[in-house]
C-alpha cells in the first residue's frame, strides 16, 4: 500500500517514519510512504501556499490551487505504475467523520491513500467540496495541523496490512490490563499485588480475566 502525505512541514515525519514497525515495513517494501512538500506545487518565487480569507478573519488559509496540482500530480505518477489504482483523498478536518478501527479496515484495502494536512486557519473549502473524497477527524479537540492525525491514521492502517506486525493477533489487539515482575510492589507501605488468577497457570481463567479487563473495540 502507498501513503502520500501533503504537508508544508515535511520534516515533521522524519523520525516517525524511520523508526520501529513503519521503518521495517518500508524497508521490506510492504508499504511505501511519501512525504510531499506542498510548496513544490506553487507558482511564485515565494512558494506561497496561503492567503487571507475572503470576508475577513484572523489568520491565513491554505490555497486550493497548489493542493489541486499536488493531488493531480501524485495520482498521475502512481497511475502510470499501477493500472486503475484504488485511491482515496483524505482531508483532515474537525468537521470530518471520526476515524475508527472500522475506518482503518476499510482504508487498508486500498492501493493508495493521499492525506492532506491542513495548517493555519484552515483550507479553502473548495478542497473539501470538490477535491477530497472524505473529511476525517481523529477527535474532538484542536490541533495546529493535520500532521499528527496523518501519523495516527498511517500507523493504525499499516498495522492491518499483512506482514507489518509480526504476530497476527497483535495487529488489532485492544489492550487489557497487564502486569509483570515484581509480583508484589510496595508503595507507601502498601503492598500492590498481581492478581492471583494471572499466577494460577489456568489459561482458560486467565483468558476470561483478560477479556473482562480489556478495552473493547469502539467500532
Amino acid at each position: 500500500m502507498r501513503f502520500d502525505i501533503i504537508t508544508i512541514f515535511p520534516n515533521f515525519f522524519k523520525n516517525f517514519l524511520s523508526e520501529s514497525l513503519l521503518a521495517r515495513a518500508q524497508k521490506n517494501k510492504i508499504i511505501k510512504i511519501n512525504v510531499h512538500n506542498l510548496r513544490k506545487w506553487t507558482d511564485d518565487r515565494h512558494n506561497t501556499v496561503d492567503d487571507k480569507p475572503f470576508g475577513g478573519g484572523v489568520g491565513m488559509v491554505l490555497k486550493v490551487e497548489p493542493i489541486y496540482k499536488a493531488i493531480k500530480g501524485i495520482k498521475l505518477k502512481y497511475k502510470i505504475k499501477k493500472l486503475k489504482p484504488k485511491t482515496r483523498v483524505i482531508l483532515f478536518s474537525p468537521r470530518g467523520k471520526v476515524f475508527s478501527q472500522n475506518s482503518a479496515k476499510k482504508y487498508s484495502k486500498l492501493d493508495q491513500l493521499i492525506l492532506i494536512c491542513g495548517r493555519y486557519e484552515g483550507v479553502d473549502e473548495r478542497v473539501a467540496k470538490y477535491i477530497a473524497d472524505e473529511l476525517i477527524s481523529i477527535g474532538d479537540y484542536v490541533l495546529s495541523g493535520g500532521e499528527v492525525p496523518a501519523m495516527a491514521v498511517i500507523e493504525t492502517i499499516s498495522r492491518l496490512i499483512p506482514g507489518v506486525v509480526g504476530k497476527k493477533e497483535s495487529a488489532e489487539k485492544f489492550d487489557h490490563a497487564q502486569y509483570t515482575r515484581p509480583e508484589i510492589f510496595e508503595k507507601n507501605g502498601r503492598k500492590l499485588r498481581v492478581p492471583k488468577v494471572l499466577l494460577s497457570g489456568d489459561h482458560k481463567k486467565i483468558a476470561e480475566w483478560r477479556k473482562k479487563h480489556a478495552k473493547t473495540s469502539p467500532c
